[in-house]
């Protein structure tokens, strides 16, 4: 038995909201199809979260449907299952749609025997492999489905067989998941040739005695800030079948370059912060690099909104940068550091003067207005979404009472400008 598949995990196409990181992972799904068609896979997985949503935009799906085409045109086939941000409970999925009209197999079919149990059915690719699998959920909510898992009959089937899923599981969490919710390795099927994970955004590539090749092959693009300062790539595994014998090899895919600034603001002024940044970016190029800036330590005065990001952010887009962003949440002023030793304080007066601390006049807002508009944006954001209520609908009421709130703001500036 010899042949070639490919494993990918977590797209999470649309994953990111400003249009040019939004480009990235639909980017980086379209490099990893030429890469599959170049090496001339049999086959693709694609364990969990192709998209972000269950129901994502017709112009990710567009292009998507384009990369899958692509396979099928060259006879290679695509199965995959939904993950914790693509799996409806409904089944009203994207991916149900796509296996409509043959792009992909969705490896998941069922049924309940006389005993409860959740019987699996292999499908038989081409190859020869059997490919079986269950989809994820959110809050580990696809606990019970391995639970209910009728483990005897996926063990005793013969042939080559790959298991997907889409879970951490708990013998084999780095310590920066130790908080992640897992399964244990013995709610998984033994005697699989290959496992496919996804969920996990890290790479792993692991024997177990008893069960066969466990692999998380990574985000194929990092899906946020934290993740592109310790990833930096995507990735995705090619596997060589070879009489029964796997050999893998990982695949990096850098749809562009990252750079990153960390910068320990501790006993430092906002002037210094801003001098230290532009001293490290000063001699560099940026050609169409992302760079975050993370910020950390307390101040010895000023406040965070003093350091002047404006003109760190104009430097790197003039050395072309192609997407620059800060995080500056473990970055303390002196006065916040103060407030919060304060903690006998109720919570709302605690923030209040956080929010005040941390504006300053901006020469088209006031204080006052700038104030108010905080306070009501983040009672929007923190809102929960309603019964019945889809994550798209949820989204676009969030983001169109933010806009209002702004317009209001903006309204304002111009009467009060007309009233002078």
């Amino acid at each position: 038995m010899n042949f070639r598949f490919a494993h990918i995990a977590d797209c999470h196409i649309g994953a990111w909201v400003d249009p040019r990181m939004k480009e990235l992972p639909m980017l980086s799904f379209e490099r990893a199809v030429k890469t599959c068609i170049e090496r001339k896979v049999d086959f693709v997985l694609i364990s969990g979260d192709l998209f972000n949503t269950a129901i994502p935009g017709i112009d990710l799906i567009t292009r998507a449907v384009k990369g899958l085409k692509q396979l099928a045109r060259k006879d290679i086939r695509c199965y995959a299952i939904a993950g914790s941000h693509d799996f409806s409970p409904s089944g009203k999925t994207i991916l149900r749609l796509l296996e409509e009209t043959g792009l992909l197999n969705i490896p998941t079919k069922h049924e309940l025997d006389e005993e409860g149990k959740i019987k699996l059915d292999y499908i038989e690719d081409k190859s020869g492999a059997k490919i079986t699998g269950i989809v994820g959920r959110r809050n580990l909510l696809d606990r019970s489905y391995y639970e209910m898992l009728d483990k005897k009959s996926l063990e005793k089937e013969e042939g080559f067989k790959i298991f997907m899923f889409h879970t951490a599981i708990t013998e084999l969490k780095e310590k920066r998941f130790e908080k992640m919710e897992s399964l244990p390795l013995s709610l998984l099927p033994k005697n699989q040739n290959y496992y496919a994970g996804g969920h996990v955004h890290s790479v792993q590539n692991i024997e177990k005695e008893g069960f066969g090749r466990i692999v998380f092959p990574g985000p194929l693009f990092p899906a946020n800030f934290k993740e592109l300062e310790e990833l930096k790539t995507g990735s995705f595994f090619i596997n060589n079948v070879e009489d029964g014998t796997i050999k893998t090899e990982k695949i990096q895919i850098m749809p562009k370059n990252v750079y990153c600034i960390n910068e320990e603001g501790e006993g430092k002024t906002p002037e210094e912060i801003t001098e230290a940044i532009l001293d490290d970016i000063n001699d560099k190029e940026f050609n169409e690099t992302i760079v975050t800036i993370r910020l950390s330590g307390k101040m010895k005065s000023g406040r965070i909104s003093d350091i002047n990001f404006k003109k760190i952010f104009g430097v790197l887009y003039d050395k072309s940068a192609y997407f620059v962003m800060r995080n500056t949440s473990k970055l303390e002023s002196k006065r916040i550091s103060q407030i919060r030793k304060e903690s006998n304080k109720p919570a709302q007066e605690i923030e209040d003067e956080i929010i005040k601390d941390s504006i300053k006049e901006d020469g088209v807002l006031s204080r006052k207005q700038q104030i108010e508009m905080v306070k009501s944006l983040i009672g929007i954001f923190s809102q929960d979404k309603t019964e019945g209520e889809t994550q798209k609908d949820f989204e676009k009421r969030i983001v169109n009472e933010a806009e209002r709130t702004m317009d209001i703001e903006e309204s304002d500036k111009i009467i009060k400008n007309s009233n002078d």
